[in-house]
């Protein structure tokens, strides 16, 4: 049988008044609970002034015990992202700055290809004595996703999400994060074909990562809730799109897609791929934008095509300013998580033609 909340709360408070102090990972082990569960009776015992919390500590507000030694890395912050992903180049960048105005180092690691790869380096860097971490996992499918949540969970300090949007109600539906509103990104892409007479869409999208999957879901919602595009159709962007690289590529060439549908526009994630597939299409008779209109989505080389393709622009640098900006207020006693979107914006260039 479950132990009622409030008594043991009262285990809580009688062990560390007992020690003058305790780790939340102790405490979870003897009380056999999650480290969730530990934290949040933690944070009503601060509350009603009879704890003092630590990063990962609980102090006895009683008989106070000794402070814990202050280790090299008590001002650095770990930052873990995924290796090749250029993306979040600016992002990190952003939350360095920012981090560094705070008179704090950011410390950056890289996470290979590899599944599972962030655990062990998160693990590590937290138990070298970081005083908070910024993540951004790969990710690459939904499984792999829920995998990690609940070892992130559990990490001894505060932890703040890159552009990424746990599952709502999960275990880490409560840990800070900060993203780019992708759904509205896709909004803008189609509420621009539209305006420009565009009826008929094709989206050519990644499938491998929280990003690709989101704008995914949203060109479908989208397309289905706008009465003015007649038809639409989704494939992948990029042979390795695929979130399970094991699984063959089946979907259809998106040149033969826009032709079978009829599309007149196309939505391409990322716009690494959309320059390929615009070469592509160019090698099939399909000149852009005069037969197709394309709007990419990244916008990390779009403007560098030989025709500059009209994009949707993340805000990747104000994502990592407020990854590190809920870090340094976690940091500083707030107790309310927050969950940040940013708007990306729409780079009208030369991709896109009035029908």
């Amino acid at each position: 049988m479950r132990e009622p909340g409030d008594d043991r709360r009262q285990r809580i408070l009688a062990a560390v008044d007992g020690r003058g102090q305790a780790r939340v990972t102790d405490l979870a082990a003897e009380l056999d609970v999650s480290v969730v569960t530990v934290r949040r009776d933690v944070e009503q015992l601060a509350m009603a002034g009879k704890l003092a919390r630590g990063h990962g500590v609980v102090r006895s507000m009683r008989s106070p015990g000794p402070q814990p030694p202050v280790r090299p890395q008590q001002a650095a912050v770990a930052l873990v992202i995924p290796e090749r992903h250029a993306y979040l180049d600016e992002a990190v960048n952003g939350a360095r700055e920012t981090l560094a105005a705070a008179g704090m180092r950011a410390v950056l690691h890289i996470a290979p290809r590899v599944a599972g790869a962030e655990r062990p380096i998160a693990e590590r860097i937290v138990a070298d004595g970081v005083c908070g971490l910024l993540i951004a996992p790969r990710w690459r499918t939904s499984a792999a996703e829920e995998a990690d949540y609940e070892w992130l969970a559990e990490l001894d300090v505060p932890v703040v999400l890159m552009e990424r949007r746990p599952r709502p109600g999960s275990v880490l539906h409560e840990t800070d994060s900060a993203c780019t509103d992708h759904w509205y990104g896709m909004h803008l892409a189609i509420d621009h074909l539209v305006g420009l007479g565009h009826r008929r869409i094709v989206l050519a999208a990644r499938d491998d990562s929280p990003t690709a999957r989101t704008l995914r879901s949203a060109f479908e919602e989208i397309a289905m809730a706008r009465r003015e595009v007649e038809d639409w159709a989704v494939t992948l962007s990029a042979p390795d799109a695929c979130a399970d690289p094991s699984v063959p590529d089946t979907s259809v060439p998106v040149a033969e897609l826009i032709r079978s549908v009829g599309a007149t526009a196309a939505v391409m994630h990322s716009d690494v791929d959309a320059l390929m597939l615009v070469q592509r299409l160019d090698e099939a008779g399909i000149r852009v934008p005069r037969d197709c209109s394309v709007v990419a989505y990244d916008d990390v080389v779009a403007p560098m095509g030989s025709t500059p393709l009209t994009a949707i622009a993340p805000p990747k640098a104000e994502v990592g300013r407020a990854t590190a900006e809920l870090l340094l207020a976690r940091l500083a006693g707030t107790n309310r998580p927050r969950r940040v979107a940013i708007a990306p914006e729409l780079k009208i260039r030369n991709s896109t033609l009035i029908v």
